[in-house]
């Protein structure tokens, strides 16, 4: 079986990509440079950080669920699951977990505790094989399936409500990641393609040629809106789930920067002295 989900930036840029053969997980900063995370797990397959910036880790071998700390600290989140695959977190910091084997995709709250939010039968006699997880800006889960008989994306809507976003011409869909525009990129093991969806189902090819891609990642940017008007400064700040902390600095002269202003996404900052201030430049960047 192919693994999903296997690769999650960080708040601070840097990738992270689960060994499935070597049970290692290796950080790569945005210079390239590599270094060993964790070791000795016996089958990561599936990646996501919460919004306190924990790696959780899906071990395919053992049905558990890791969650490492910044500093590298491992604790069990939760064990007794049959072959769990892909990760996502929602805008309330729950975890949904793809069990493969089992066909379920589960929740967890903070605490760990488990409820059940999907199951087989969807849609018709067929059963969900889930692989890959992704939330889009609304708080729909889309999740990409394989099965004999089919192979296809689910959207399930927040209150579990289960649809097929695409139901044909797939060849098992291993990963999924949504843009910052609400496009879905899937990627098609089978076919060696990556496809793109916009959010009305249009497909096209995104890139092709590929050797069975498993896993797909975005690197998280809050997306700004700027407006000044009669002096005042506005920028409002978005970006898809998960929502992490996000600095707005400001600077004279574009070398020096000052943090003035933190939140979480989605909020709008505002500065009635925009034309007198000496500092006149703005950007956002993500917290620690």
């Amino acid at each position: 079986m192919a693994a999903s989900g296997a690769l999650a930036f960080n708040s601070k840029g840097d990738l992270f990509v689960a060994d499935l053969v070597g049970g290692a997980i290796y950080e790569f900063t945005p210079d390239g440079t590599r270094t060993t995370f964790a070791s000795g797990l016996p089958e990561p397959t599936g990646l996501a950080f919460n919004s306190a910036g924990d790696l959780f880790v899906a071990d395919q071998n053992n049905g558990s669920i890791y969650e490492l700390t910044p500093d590298g600290g491992l604790t069990t989140f939760a064990s007794g699951l049959q072959s769990p695959d892909g990760l996502a977190f929602d805008s309330a910091g729950y975890l949904f977990v793809a069990d493969w084997i089992s066909t379920y995709i589960y929740e967890f709250t903070t605490n760990g505790t488990r409820t059940t939010f999907a199951s087989e039968g969807v849609p018709g006699d067929f059963i969900v094989s889930p692989f890959a997880l992704a939330f889009d800006g609304a708080g729909n889960l889309f999740v990409g399936n394989d099965n004999t008989f089919s192979h296809y994306i689910m959207e399930f809507s927040p209150e579990g409500v289960g649809s097929t976003f695409v139901a044909s011409g797939l060849t098992t869909a291993c990963g999924l990641a949504f843009n910052s525009a609400g496009d879905l990129f899937e990627a098609d093991w089978g076919s060696g393609n990556i496809y793109k969806f916009t959010p009305d189902g249009t497909r096209t090819t995104f890139a092709s040629g590929l050797v069975h891609p498993i896993a797909l990642a975005f690197k998280r940017e809050p997306d700004l809106t700027a407006l000044v008007t009669n002096g005042v400064f506005q920028v409002t700040v978005s970006m898809p789930s998960p929502y992490y902390s996000t600095i707005i600095q400001a600077s004279p002269d574009l070398v020096n920067w000052v943090n003035i202003y933190t939140n979480t996404p989605p909020f709008t900052f505002t500065n009635s002295a925009a034309t007198t201030s000496a500092q006149c430049f703005y950007r956002a960047v993500l917290g620690p």
